[in-house]
């Protein structure tokens, strides 16, 4: 069995099919459980017609797959509350557990880790395992194109800092396997409704708060903003990157609103720790520069809390703004 975190994104469902199509091509049965739905734009990957979403309906299924499963692997998150319902019945099954993952703090429930905060994707860390089991030659465009997609992304199509050598090596290397960089690029790029167009454009026309003087802008976005353009999931990926790309912004932020509170996520340049600001008062973390949490207040009041600690934070908003 196979999981990732609520609301996958490229390099949670890439990786996890990814290791599926391998996985299955070693002979094993696999199947892969997502805690939430996921964009459309994901949907092209090979296996995505198996996926099992956990729900209402198919609560009992998950649970007779998971403690049936001889080997869990989980992938692109550090602690069992970011698979929600799911996370007891991974914690309770029998089954030998393995983690990949990148991100920072680890919950100890793996009996096996792979864990390197300096890869820039889970993806990066998956084609690693499968070249040190030897089966590099069982990569194929599938499973290239899988990874692919999770690296790119996770770089933010190689801009962000974490686009190391390695990872050159590597994509270098899925793209020798098959991996058609044009066609996963327009995937997951290219494919936005018109719905998404124009929600993008009242966002960026209407709802973008910028504060020049504390260096960060953001997005506060209601359900009923949301309803108005019909949003789908994904239809906010990127957003925040919007806000970041303005000039002299050091962070920014997109607060959006939901059944059960408010989903919080941020972005920085530099050294600035947007992670800090997610963990201490938003109950997430992440990255340094990429970093999320969700909490249980109205919009107003999540907004608001987050303009008042930027006070504390103002000397080192500026410091990294006079560093570009």
């Amino acid at each position: 069995m196979i999981t990732t975190h609520v609301k996958p994104d490229a390099d949670a469902l890439g990786s996890s099919l990814g290791m599926a199509n391998y996985l299955i091509k070693k002979g094993h049965e696999v199947q892969v459980i997502t805690p939430s739905e996921y964009p459309a734009f994901l949907h092209w990957m090979k296996g995505n017609d198996g996926v099992l979403v956990y729900g209402e309906d198919t609560e009992q299924q998950c649970q007779e797959i998971i403690d049936q499963a001889d080997i869990l692997i989980t992938l692109d998150f550090s602690r069992l509350s970011r698979i929600n319902q799911l996370g007891d019945m991974v914690k309770e099954a029998s089954g030998f557990k393995v983690n990949i993952d990148h991100h920072l703090d680890p919950e100890d429930f793996a009996d096996f880790r792979l864990w390197n905060t300096g890869a820039a994707a889970t993806c990066e860390l998956c084609y690693e395992l499968i070249l040190a089991l030897g089966d590099e030659a069982l990569i194929d465009k599938d499973i290239a194109e899988c990874l692919y997609a999770g690296i790119m992304t996770d770089t933010g199509g190689f801009r962000h800092p974490n686009t190391t050598q390695n990872v050159h090596e590597v994509v270098a290397k899925l793209i020798s396997h098959g991996a058609d960089n044009s066609r996963v690029s327009k995937e997951v790029y290219d494919n936005n409704s018109i719905n998404r167009l124009r929600f993008l454009g009242y966002a960026l026309s209407q709802n973008l708060q910028v504060l020049p003087e504390e260096r960060v802008a953001f997005f506060a976005l209601s359900t009923d903003e949301l309803q108005q353009y019909s949003s789908k999931t994904g239809d906010t990926e990127g957003l925040v990157n919007y806000a970041l790309s303005i000039e002299g912004i050091t962070l920014a932020g997109l607060f959006k609103q939901s059944s059960d509170g408010v989903k919080v996520s941020l972005r920085s340049i530099g050294k600035f720790p947007a992670n800090e600001i997610a963990a201490k008062y938003f109950n997430g973390g992440g990255h340094r520069n990429a970093a999320g949490g969700r909490i249980d207040l109205t919009l107003e009041e999540a907004v608001a809390r987050f303009k008042s600690v930027l006070v504390a934070y103002k000397d080192q908003l500026e410091e990294e703004h006079r560093k570009l």
